[in-house]
């Protein structure tokens, strides 16, 4: 599933497995309101591992081997690969703009940080519901710990289940 993060820095889009989901939500839901993705890979920690380490992996890769004047290792290595083993990118140009709204597998999910709402754009994982549940993770591997979360009023859900 693809995973685009709004924040003020900007849109950073990456690929995870679908029950990722779950656990962007819950830390969107954690007490501390994650404003920047940094803040939200290290909330949703607990219930999905090494996430953060691969994603600003991904992201110091990026950053490496592309300039404001010259995105051609991005668009090439996003010709080359099939989406669902696209690196992670920023949203630099109309171009990366487009794939990070383009579904991978179950679909495509946008966290916006700063407008406190999750956009469903396709979804086929699993619907997003305000409250739910996630399973903690230890050392990479289910737990028979259970995290229940519910997000505040102030986050939206886009399309919301009120709405179908």
């Amino acid at each position: 599933m693809r995973f685009t993060v709004v924040d003020p820095r900007g849109r950073v889009s990456f690929i995870a497995p679908c029950s990722t989901l779950e656990a962007l939500v819950a830390a969107c839901a954690s007490e501390t309101q994650p404003r920047t993705l940094e803040h939200l890979l290290k909330a949703a920690e607990p219930f999905v591992g090494d996430l953060s380490e691969r994603v600003l992996s991904g992201l110091a890769v990026f950053d490496e081997h592309n300039s404001p004047s010259n995105y051609r290792w991005i668009h090439a290595a996003l010709d080359y690969c099939v989406p669902q083993d696209a690196p992670v990118f920023r949203v630099v140009d109309p171009r990366t703009e487009e794939i990070s709204l383009s579904p991978v597998r179950a679909g495509v999910v946008v966290f916006n940080l700063l407008a406190k709402r999750i956009v469903q754009l396709q979804n086929t994982y699993s619907e997003i519901r305000r409250k739910g549940r996630v399973r903690v993770l230890r050392n990479n591997q289910p737990t028979d710990r259970v995290h229940r979360y519910e997000l505040p009023e102030d986050w939206s859900l886009v399309p919301s289940r009120a709405s179908r």
